[in-house]
């Protein structure tokens, strides 16, 4: 692709920043099906930009002597950011006429700079009223799960119909 931009029709099918181009159908998905794993560097500079672009100003998560005093080792991922991952993950997979229909998530362990989020997700339920899929998810850092959760997607019908 040599700098030019990247378009769905260089990729289709295939994967660009670990995000998955390509449209899933509602027929071609069971349960039990995984995602494939999304590893997620997080830098110090993510964390306190994606608190600002959410302005989420607390100084926990952007000023590492303030998070020191309020007892955490480092600045920390704030949870719409945390969020905002999960959904990128989810959408990445399902593709662009996926439409999302909730987010549960809850979170764990914080996520500080110099770590790894490691997203994994597996198909945990289909309902075929509505073509939606239900996907666990979960979010691991060094320390243990940052976030898990579902959410829900309604899919193109696909196979026959």
């Amino acid at each position: 692709m040599n700098g030019a931009p990247v378009t769905a029709g260089d990729v289709a099918g295939g994967t660009v920043n670990g995000i998955v181009n390509g449209a899933r159908d509602y027929a071609g998905i069971a349960v039990g099906d995984t995602l494939p794993e999304l590893s997620i560097p997080l830098t110090r500079t993510m964390i306190v930009a994606t608190a600002i672009a959410s302005r989420d100003y607390q100084d926990v998560h952007h000023d590492p002597e303030l998070a020191l005093q309020r007892g955490s080792k480092d600045i920390f991922m704030n949870i719409l950011t945390s969020n905002g991952l999960v959904d990128r993950f989810v959408t990445g997979w399902a593709g662009p006429a996926a439409v999302v229909k909730a987010i549960r998530i809850r979170l764990g362990a914080p996520n500080h700079p110099g770590d790894t989020m490691v997203l994994t997700g597996t198909v945990s339920a289909k309902d075929d009223k509505d073509n939606q899929v239900e996907i666990s998810v979960r979010g691991t850092n060094s320390l243990g799960p940052h976030v898990t959760g579902t959410v829900v997607v309604r899919l193109p019908k696909g196979g026959d119909a």
